[in-house]
């Protein structure tokens, strides 16, 4: 979803870039990846071949919603802004990270009404779905060097990894339910599992000088 500050510019790539992508799905879960060319994926969303390969490197990359230009550098400028200058990790830490997964979300076109396409596009093209685990452990690892830059940390201070981890099993926890339900919205879902987190780390004791 575009930001009110989005330019002109922006807004269209950002339109353009969710309607290839669910033109792309549609199309292989249809037919395969093999099945259409990217003249008529190009056709279906009426711009150019030009145009499609300004946006993505090749067809895979369209239905797993990989632009050539990043869509979340908006959202990661205000999630490393939201550092605390006190010692210590902010408090939002694993809030702002949630809401930078959403605007993710919301910038792929990830939503209960479309992504049954992309469910029967990686059914039908099983070599998709090592891609999108292959993008999520890759994510991670980025995530956990924005929390770095964001909490000041030293380069692999095992906290942002751990909190990267963490938030991207919650996120795709909270995913599952979302996309099976969508009475709540993803926010008030993940935000459950935090607090079922916080509640479960608080009880917990560590195994160094506790031996069982």
């Amino acid at each position: 979803m575009a930001d009110s500050a989005d330019s002109p510019r922006e807004v269209r790539r950002a339109d353009t870039t969710r309607a290839l992508i669910r033109a792309s799905r549609r199309l292989t879960a249809d037919r395969g990846l093999a099945g259409f060319t990217v003249e008529e994926l190009c056709s279906e969303v009426a711009v150019s071949r030009r145009t499609f390969f300004n946006y993505f490197s090749s067809k895979d990359d369209a239905v797993l919603g990989v632009p050539i230009e990043r869509t979340d550098a908006a959202a990661i400028a205000r999630f490393v802004a939201g550092g605390s200058s006190d010692p210590g990790l902010s408090p939002t830490l694993l809030t702002d990270l949630a809401v930078l997964a959403e605007e993710r979300w919301q910038a792929l076109d990830i939503a209960p009404d479309t992504v049954g396409d992309l469910f029967r596009a990686v059914e039908r093209e099983p070599r998709l779905l090592k891609r999108m685990l292959d993008l999520g452990a890759e994510g991670e690892r980025a995530d956990a060097r924005l929390i770095e830059q964001r909490e000041g940390l030293e380069p692999g201070d095992l906290r942002a990894r751990v909190a990267a981890q963490i938030v991207g099993a919650l996120v795709r926890s909270a995913a599952e339910e979302f996309l099976a339900d969508g009475s709540r919205t993803f926010l008030e879902i993940f935000d459950r599992r935090i607090d079922a987190a916080r509640s479960l780390f608080t009880t917990q004791t560590s195994l160094i000088g506790n031996p069982s």
